[in-house]
């Protein structure tokens, strides 16, 4: 069945990935796009891959901030993606908290295969790039296996990790991405 889907994705983490990891991020003066982002999804929509975002915000469940804060960061991200010419095909977010029994919580699959249903992704023909282990396993648990890591200041055990490339950023991705 999954040769029946014909788009393929790049799905991203947010925080560590697009842009520079900031706790519980949810106002707009605080983000900084990661360098090279707007180059590698330039690269990304050459080669056809649709684009899409898939983001734990537990802030939210923690009362940090609200859904609406989410929204208005959201909308003014993807306003920046628009007048680089990237259209972001979505963007999945979990608002639970890190003890929460739901199926959307990376490292659970949930918010990859809403995805895939709702736009018809081949997820073998995908990619996940995040800067957390759960992002590699979530992409893993949904039939995701290009993956790649970034290191954006997380600790990561590369002995250990289920990704297939461990990367500096998401720029070093480009070589690696070719079809």
């Amino acid at each position: 069945m999954e040769y029946l889907l014909k788009k393929k994705a790049i799905f991203l983490d947010r925080d560590g990935v697009i842009n520079k990891e900031v706790n519980y991020l949810y106002k707009i003066s605080d983000f900084n796009f990661i360098d090279g982002i707007f180059k590698a999804c330039q690269h990304f929509k050459n080669l056809n891959y649709s684009i899409v975002i898939v983001t734990n915000q537990s802030g939210i469940a923690r009362n940090l901030y609200k859904e609406k804060d989410f929204q208005t960061l959201t909308n003014w991200m993807l306003e920046e993606f628009k007048k680089n010419d990237i259209e972001i095909l979505d963007v999945f977010h979990c608002p639970h908290g890190p003890d929460s029994l739901c199926k959307c919580r990376k490292p659970m699959p949930g918010m990859l295969l809403e995805a895939k249903i709702k736009h018809k992704i081949n997820m073998q023909d995908s990619w996940m790039i995040g800067d957390k282990e759960v992002d590699i396993i979530a992409a893993n648990n949904a039939g995701i296996y290009n993956t790649i890591l970034v290191k954006s200041g997380h600790k990561i055990n590369e002995a250990d990790s289920n990704a297939k490339y461990i990367l500096k950023s998401i720029y070093h991705s480009v070589p690696i991405i070719l079809d």
